[in-house]
């Protein structure tokens, strides 16, 4: 169970992976629903309130703004081709970095390690990405030790996964930080999710 109820805050943005923001989002939202109720409050949030149009044409409405979001405990930053735009904008890289500091974790998705990177986020720590983007982040981020052969990484605070699928893994991984492990299975059976296992 859950020690108290968090905000987990996901990014969202044009031309992000539907899966890097919607994966994540079912593995909390069925914690904090069905699993254990006093876990978590998930929501999206963007630059603006307008409707994102994520990868073929999949589009959302954040739930909130950079300027008017709660408090994210748990910040998720999503990849997608739309990293590539967003990590070369001040008003992504300056929100993601002043929610950071107080965060109790920082979580990214595939490419979302790019805007991590450019935020001076993963600087000395150990990361990972999309096996496409492995050889730019090292770039991005080079004291920082990038691996090409994990689902996902925990630093403690900074948690970063492999492509899209692996959110799933990383969500559950740390949904079992949080709440138990016995929280954690709950959530993959409901979910019918048969690649949930622990990597420590």
């Amino acid at each position: 169970m859950a020690e108290r109820k968090r905000n987990v805050g996901i990014v969202v943005f044009d031309q992000v992976e539907v899966l890097d923001f919607a994966g994540p989002y079912e593995v909390f939202s069925v914690t904090g629903e069905v699993i254990d109720p006093d876990s978590f409050d998930v929501y999206m949030v963007a630059e603006s309130a307008d409707p994102v149009t994520g990868r073929n044409g999949f589009t959302v409405i954040p739930h909130y703004t950079f300027a008017d979001c709660p408090k994210p405990d748990v910040l998720i930053v999503p990849g997608g081709p739309g990293t590539r735009v967003e990590e070369k904008r001040p008003e992504m890289l300056d929100w993601v970095s002043e929610k950071a500091g107080p965060a109790e974790l920082v979580l990214s998705v595939c490419t979302g390690a790019r805007i991590l990177a450019k935020a001076g986020l993963l600087d000395g720590l150990e990361a990972t990405t999309h096996w496409v983007s492995i050889d730019e982040l090292r770039e991005m981020a080079p004291t920082a030790k990038v691996h090409d052969d994990r689902r996902f990484v925990d630093n403690g605070k900074v948690v970063t996964s492999a492509g899209v699928s692996a959110g799933i893994d990383m969500s559950l991984h740390v949904v079992a930080r949080l709440c138990g492990e016995k929280a954690a299975a709950g959530t993959a059976r409901f979910m019918e999710y048969d690649g949930y296992r622990r990597e420590d």
